[in-house]
Order: structure tokens, then C-alpha cells, then sequence
């Protein structure tokens, strides 16, 4: 496809020449109706008139205002330091910025998608929450936005980012979200419908899905981090022995190896599967999402 602007004047006349022989039909859509053209190879043309698919104006400024799902004045951002005192995201933090509204954005699709979608309250846990960025957005979009009856726990094992999120947490008002130290092998997450794993160092994501499978968890979401368990495994077949004979090759086949074997054990426990980067490159080299989302009937 090709997009390119014109003033009218020039729209105008490239719409009379292209109407004029090389296409045979046209759309004109306007807030009061849309109209379709029709030209027959004979010549004769008819004009149909229908209710309008646009009934308000589009904005005139070349750049569309994007949706965001977590809101700049958020008292949090600003105490974890992604915000300043007037609101405003910090330069450093644009690419954080981005990321925590991508993450929000994903698993408020993901949840319209699961048998989540109705539910009026929601047990989630976050296995490894560190700062808290996404834990905190996460239990603000549920919580303020959706209006939901939350339940939010976030585990980690520095005690001393415990206690600032759980300051936070209270200085912010979220009565249903609190921090607890633990480590992810240790924290049992009974009656959770979301369980959330994000960065977890090599086989710690593996202990946070088996920790959702065992619970039983609507929705398993996983961003893995550090795949060294595969790697040192590893032995290229003769086919592939050149191929991969550098290092950093090894590691990514690792990873790709890892992430599908994630993907395959969900599978089997009863849970549909998806494998997709949740936000580019450029803003978090760990940008790989495995979700896990619970089967009405499981599938051999």
C-alpha cells in the first residue's frame, strides 16, 4: 500500500483522471453519508447514498493522539521516579514509559479474551516484581480504571524493595495491592486467576509457571529473561556445526529452544498458548511474552 497527501486542489484533479479510466468505482466518505460511485464499462455510472460510516470529523493534525492505558499523574510514576513533578515522563524513562503502557494494553486484551472478561473481582500475583512498575500499573488500570474489586500481591526477595513499594502502595491508596518477601520458588499463589512473571531470571519463570499451572490460573503471562539452562546442553548437530559455532548463535537457538518448550508444557497442562514480542526491541531487549490461557476442555 502507498499513502500520500495532497492539497485539494491537486486531490481533486488526480481523482477526475483516475475516475476517468483506470478505476471503475469510488468511495467518498463524509460525516453526513458515505457515497459510492460506480462506473460501467459503458460509461454509465450510478451513485449510491448510505448512512455514514464516520459521524465525526477526523482530526486534522497529521499525528493521531495515542491511547494510554496508565495515566502520567499517577502518584506512583512519579515516586519510582518515571515522572516529574509536573507530570511530565523523564527523558531517561521514555522507553520504561512505553513499555509499562504496552504491558497494560496486552493484558487488558488478554483478559477481554480469556473467561476473565466478566468477573467483578480479580486475585492477581506478580512473581518477582521488583520496583513495581508494571505491579503498580497493572492494579491501577483493574482496580481505578476498570473499576474491579483487586486483589494484588507482589512477590520479591529484596526486602528493601518491599518495603518501598509497599509505601508506596499505601501513600497511593491502593488498598487491595501489597508486597511480600519471598522468593518465587517459596510463595504459594492459592486462588489466583492472574499470574504474572516478568524478567524472571532463567529457570525462575519456569517455577512461576508451574507455580499458575498448579493453581490453576485463568491467565499465565511471562516475559523470560536469561535462558541459560538449555545453553550449556547444547551440542549442534553435524548439519549445523559451522552455522553455529559462534557463541551469541548457541544462546539465541537457546532461547528460541526454551521459550517453545514454555510454550509446549502449557499446552499440555491444559492451557492455549501464545508467543509474541509485546513491545519493540528498542525500548526492552526482553520483549518475549508467553502467555498461557486456560481451555474450557483441555486438549490432548
Amino acid at each position: 500500500d502507498t499513502a500520500k497527501n495532497f492539497d485539494i486542489a491537486e486531490a481533486q484533479r488526480l481523482i477526475a483522471e483516475y475516475l476517468d479510466g483506470e478505476f471503475f468505482s469510488g468511495h467518498l466518505f463524509t460525516t453526513p453519508a458515505d457515497h459510492q460511485l460506480e462506473i460501467g464499462k459503458k460509461g454509465r455510472s450510478r451513485l449510491n447514498v448510505a448512512k455514514p460510516t464516520f459521524k465525526a470529523a477526523p482530526l486534522l493534525s497529521h499525528n493521531r493522539n495515542k491511547t494510554e492505558f496508565v495515566d502520567k499523574n499517577a502518584q506512583y510514576l512519579h515516586a519510582l521516579g518515571i515522572t516529574t513533578d509536573s507530570g511530565e515522563v523523564r527523558d531517561k524513562q521514555q522507553d520504561k514509559w512505553r513499555q509499562i503502557n504496552k504491558f497494560v494494553e496486552t493484558l487488558a486484551s488478554l483478559v477481554d479474551k480469556s473467561r476473565l472478561k466478566d468477573r467483578p473481582r480479580l486475585n492477581i500475583v506478580d512473581m518477582g516484581s521488583g520496583k513495581g512498575y508494571l505491579t503498580f500499573a497493572a492494579y491501577d488500570y483493574f482496580a481505578n480504571v476498570r473499576g474491579l474489586d483487586v486483589a494484588m500481591t507482589g512477590v520479591d526477595t529484596r526486602a528493601e524493595l518491599v518495603s518501598l513499594c509497599n509505601d508506596i502502595a499505601a501513600a497511593s491508596e491502593f488498598e487491595g495491592l501489597k508486597f511480600v518477601e519471598g522468593s518465587i520458588d517459596s510463595f504459594s499463589p492459592d486462588g489466583v486467576d492472574i499470574l504474572l512473571a516478568l524478567h524472571a531470571c532463567n529457570t525462575a519463570t519456569d517455577d512461576a509457571i508451574y507455580k499458575g499451572i498448579r493453581a490453576g490460573a485463568e491467565l499465565i503471562v511471562t516475559v523470560p529473561c536469561c535462558h541459560q539452562e538449555l545453553r550449556p546442553q547444547i551440542k549442534p548437530p553435524e548439519m549445523f556445526r559451522d552455522v553455529l559455532k559462534h557463541g551469541v548463535m548457541l544462546e539465541r537457538v537457546a532461547e528460541t529452544m526454551t521459550d517453545g518448550i514454555r510454550s509446549l508444557l502449557l499446552e499440555r497442562s491444559g492451557y492455549s498458548t501464545k508467543l509474541f514480542e509485546f513491545v519493540a526491541v528498542e525500548h526492552t531487549p526482553k520483549n518475549n511474552m508467553v502467555v498461557g490461557t486456560k481451555l474450557d476442555r483441555p486438549v490432548d
